[in-house]
């Protein structure tokens, strides 16, 4: 066993062993699976949900074919260990582009759907599994499910957010959306107040597709919730056709673990003061590229090494019937504990229901801060669980690394029922740690 794979956020670690899936019509052998396994696509999520601690991670990226593409009807069907940045290469210059998309585009079709992951077009178009209408599930004695809404469709919703527990995806089909323009017409508007990102989004979500917000959680009395709210539709053809995929996209990296001292709470300070007065006009519009819009941090490569050796939490909550008096008392907390976080989102989500039985997206406000991993972080999210716990909310299985057995069993009634989907032979650090199995 070693602790070559990990997590985005490098923590916890882990020790396990791998093997390879390299053909879908593959089985998955039992000597090679011991005493349980996992698939792992790009190791995107933050925490442990991605990883078998003393246990063996299933390679799915090479799995990486396209199997068929339907330019008519934009239907896309690709084996899981595609990613979505291999999609859009395919996709894009024929005019379709993904229906949902999370913050970076290196994750798999199948990471994609294990973690039911969500993007800037919740309120309107709900999570990425809304968009799955079909895939292939093969279990460790052998069997292969065909599922869909209606075939299979109890493997179907557990597995749609189901953290790869339930077996391995092979392929899926997926329907996208079109598109006759490679950018984004965006606009930026500057906010003085947590009430004026609410009035914000309830003004321009019925006009935008896409909506999201950055706050500077380190602000505090008048100014507290202060940020910057970004919307954007896909260009239309008044834009003019071009469907290229953005060239020369050049990238830096971050060579080095940064020392632990670099981010401290006076340097998130001023970052976050100079990234808040970027902007020197109240409103801003632009044309701009896809990638820029969506992907900002992908053009640094390993951009979480700015957290140090001892990695990064990412601790994404979700408030139930919009209550903006928790949200402010969530800002607070994290102010007045002076953790700040210069990576921090704020988003409205929709009603849109997910297919997923332990999905996260649900209506209401969720809200992602990144943290160093440290003694005072572990303090500061005890605080913010107990905020969170009492208001109903939830937390991201797919960004935690910290969520108490109570809590997550709280927040997901259903694991149980989920419970009995699981493959006999599939676990992870994660389920062990949030089910004490």
């Amino acid at each position: 066993m070693n602790s070559q794979y990990k997590s985005w956020g490098r923590y916890p670690t882990a020790r396990q062993t791998s093997w390879s899936i390299l053909l879908r019509q593959d089985n998955l052998p039992p000597e090679k699976i011991t005493p349980s396994g996992l698939p792992y696509g790009l190791g995107r999520s933050y925490g442990d949900v991605c990883l078998n601690d003393g246990g063996t991670l299933i390679l799915t990226r090479a799995l990486n074919h396209f199997i068929s593409f339907d330019t008519e009807n934009g239907i896309l069907i690709c084996e899981a260990g595609v990613s979505l940045d291999e999609i859009l290469k395919l996709i894009v210059p024929q005019g379709w582009f993904l229906p949902v998309t999370p913050g970076t585009k290196f994750v798999t079709v199948g990471g994609a759907i294990a973690n039911d992951v969500h993007g800037k077009n919740h309120h309107v178009a709900g999570s990425f599994g809304c968009f799955v209408t079909q895939f292939e599930l093969l279990r460790s004695d052998g069997s292969r499910l065909l599922c869909t809404a209606t075939e299979n469709e109890d493997y179907y919703n557990a597995t749609i957010g189901g953290m790869g527990l339930t077996g391995l995806i092979t392929w899926a089909r997926i329907k996208l959306i079109p598109i006759v323009n490679n950018r984004i017409a965006q606009k930026t508007i500057k906010f003085k107040r947590l009430e004026d990102f609410f009035e914000l989004s309830n003004r321009l979500a019925p006009d935008y597709d896409y909506t999201v917000a950055w706050i500077d959680c380190l602000a505090s009395g008048k100014s507290l919730g202060r940020g910057l709210f970004m919307a954007g539709n896909h260009a239309t053809v008044k834009n003019g056709i071009s469907l290229a995929y953005p060239q020369n996209q050049k990238s830096s990296s971050i060579p080095f673990d940064f020392p632990e001292f670099v981010l401290n709470n006076f340097s998130i300070k001023l970052f976050n003061k100079l990234y808040y007065h970027k902007q020197r006009r109240r409103e801003k519009e632009k044309l701009t590229d896809f990638d820029s819009f969506f992907y900002p941090l992908d053009g640094i490569n390993d951009w979480n090494r700015i957290y140090g050796k001892r990695g990064l939490l990412q601790y994404q909550c979700l408030v139930p019937n919009h209550d903006t008096d928790v949200i402010r008392n969530i800002l607070k907390t994290i102010s007045d504990s002076r953790q700040g976080s210069f990576l921090a989102v704020i988003k409205v989500m929709g009603d849109i229901p997910s297919a997923g039985m332990m999905s996260f997206p649900q209506p209401g406000i969720t809200l992602a801060l990144d943290f160093p991993a440290k003694e005072s972080v572990f303090r500061l999210f005890k605080k913010l669980d107990v905020i969170v716990r009492e208001a109903g909310g939830r937390l991201y299985p797919a960004k935690d690394s910290c969520m108490s057995a109570g809590d997550f069993q709280s927040y997901y009634p259903e694991w149980e029922t989920f419970a009995k989907f699981i493959d006999p032979r599939f676990s992870s650090s994660f389920w062990r740690r949030v089910t004490n199995k």
